[in-house]
């Protein structure tokens, strides 16, 4: 299968030996919901935002569907969309008013606009709702939007930070099922940032833990379980976490 993502030794330096990431290496193929997880600080955000063009590599290069985020950024921004944590949308506007501002932004001319806030608008599930301000609503509806928004043009690559964040179990559900449902359907590739272990183990095929900005394990759920000798994907975390501080006091 063709890989979406190419991740080379990307490393993020802030000042003399201290690194944010520090050699990251990992790849995505089409259609795979691939998950970076990791403690606070552990250098997950950076490694999202270098790839997403947001923030400059100190090293190495991450290549999305052919172009290299150092010498065509604007082409890797052609392939992605990344939806922040702390991301929002105008409260002012009703949901339909904000899918075609952003399908306005995003598309060339008037029927690939429409064609966006279509596909958005069956992504959602949202419904009559779309007629109303978004300041009504829930923070689970703003989540479907948000994402529904995100994934409107079909993109290569899809990087999502904490996808389900402050939702409840049902809504939570409905935001992975979308995610699963996309990578299926349409082939898109994930890419995911979260501290829900249960989230990961549901919705991911690969996981990748990093701390202090290096990435010490790469495998599919089951198979890191199995390897840890385990019974779910928090204890592999806290084994992988636990054993690497270890290492660096030794």
């Amino acid at each position: 299968m063709a890989k979406v993502l190419e991740v080379k030794e990307l490393s993020k330096q802030y000042k003399k030996g201290v690194y944010a990431a520090n050699k990251v290496s990992f790849d995505i193929e089409e259609g795979e919901i691939f998950a970076l997880i990791g403690p606070n600080g552990a250098g997950k955000t950076t490694t999202i935002r270098m790839i997403s063009t947001l923030l400059q590599a100190t090293e190495g290069d991450a290549v999305v569907a052919g172009h290299s985020i150092l010498t065509d950024p604007k082409g890797v921004r052609e392939c992605i969309t990344y939806l922040p944590d702390e991301a929002g949308a105008y409260k002012t506007m009703t949901g339909k008013q904000y899918l075609e501002f952003m399908a306005g932004i995003f598309a060339n001319d008037k029927n690939t606009a429409k064609q966006y806030v279509q596909n958005a608008t069956e992504m959602c599930g949202l419904g009559d709702r779309l007629s109303d301000k978004i300041g009504s609503y829930s923070r689970g509806m703003i989540r479907k939007l948000l994402l529904s928004r995100a994934v409107m043009s079909r993109p290569k690559l899809a990087i999502l930070d904490e996808p389900t964040s402050g939702l409840d179990i049902i809504n939570a559900l409905e935001i992975r099922r979308m995610i699963k449902e996309l990578a299926a359907k349409y082939g898109m590739s994930f890419l995911l940032s979260s501290h829900n272990m249960l989230e990961i183990e549901f919705v991911s095929d690969r996981v990748g833990i990093i701390a202090k900005g290096r990435l010490l394990e790469l495998g599919r759920p089951n198979e890191l379980k199995i390897k840890h000798n385990v019974g779910n994907l928090e204890e592999v975390f806290e084994r992988v976490v636990k054993d690497n501080e270890i290492s660096d006091l030794a």
